[in-house]
């Protein structure tokens, strides 16, 4: 019963400690006028996470340019965006606590900036190759969905992660959502060999789950990749320890 009780005590702490930081930079927000405030109090470590963002960004709109153009270097500048987020991803870490300026809206700029570099930009490559049945683009959805909540509970829980002797999380609960670029590394082989939209098509082919062949049921076989991912993203019994 004491440990019970030694446990919520430690959690309350937490949740506390974890209120007073986001308290402290709401007043930080609330209290410096202005129309672009909000830019002047950007950290360097925030201008190099929305450069993933920004990465992110690019990626979706050289696969739309690809789509409507069908010039191959769109969809390799496409295929390496995400790559370059993760660059920066990496780095804006490293600036923080070079600069011992890390801020809860920098962490909110992170999560946002991932969904984009390895959310949204990864389906979207998925479509251009050829993931574009009804039910392709329903999983696709998902998985983008996933993602999206897999990054709004990390932000939420992640004070209640065990961590190391350095403070830092001894593990991600679910794939991380940086991992996605697996899925874009083996879209890129399929690209090289021509395996793509309009080409020889991608490996695996389709299956018709109701209806006719070429219908809302046909659903290419390599979707159920992307929903197990999007499974084990949003896992919470999966944990997958910190490098």
């Amino acid at each position: 019963m004491s440990q019970r009780k030694a446990t919520n005590s430690n959690a309350t702490k937490l949740n506390d400690d974890v209120s007073e930081k986001k308290e402290s930079a709401l007043h930080q927000y609330q209290e410096t006028d202005g129309h672009f405030s909000l830019v002047r109090n950007f950290r360097l470590a925030d201008l190099v996470t929305i450069m993933n963002g920004v990465c992110g960004s690019f990626s979706i709109f050289s696969s739309a340019r690809f789509l409507v153009t069908n010039d191959p270097d769109y969809l390799w500048t496409a295929l390496s965006l995400p790559l370059a987020g993760l660059m920066f991803d990496f780095l804006d870490g490293k600036v923080a606590r070079w600069r011992k300026s890390s801020s809860l809206l920098g962490q909110e700029l992170d999560s946002l900036a991932d969904l984009i570099s390895f959310g949204v930009a990864p389906a979207m490559l998925a479509f251009v190759v050829g993931l574009r049945t009804y039910l392709d683009t329903v999983i696709l959805t998902g998985f983008i969905c996933c993602g999206l909540a897999r990054l709004a509970r990390f932000n939420a829980t992640v004070a209640l992660v065990p961590k190391n002797e350095a403070g830092k999380s001894k593990y991600f609960e679910g794939l991380p959502i940086p991992s996605s670029l697996g899925l874009v590394a083996v879209l890129s082989y399929w690209a090289s060999k021509g395996w793509v939209y309009g080409q020889e098509g991608i490996p695996w082919g389709t299956v018709t789950l109701w209806g006719k062949e070429g219908g809302r049921g046909e659903v290419h076989l390599v979707s159920f990749v992307f929903a197990a991912w999007a499974a084990a993203m949003v896992s919470k019994t999966l944990h997958v320890p910190k490098l």
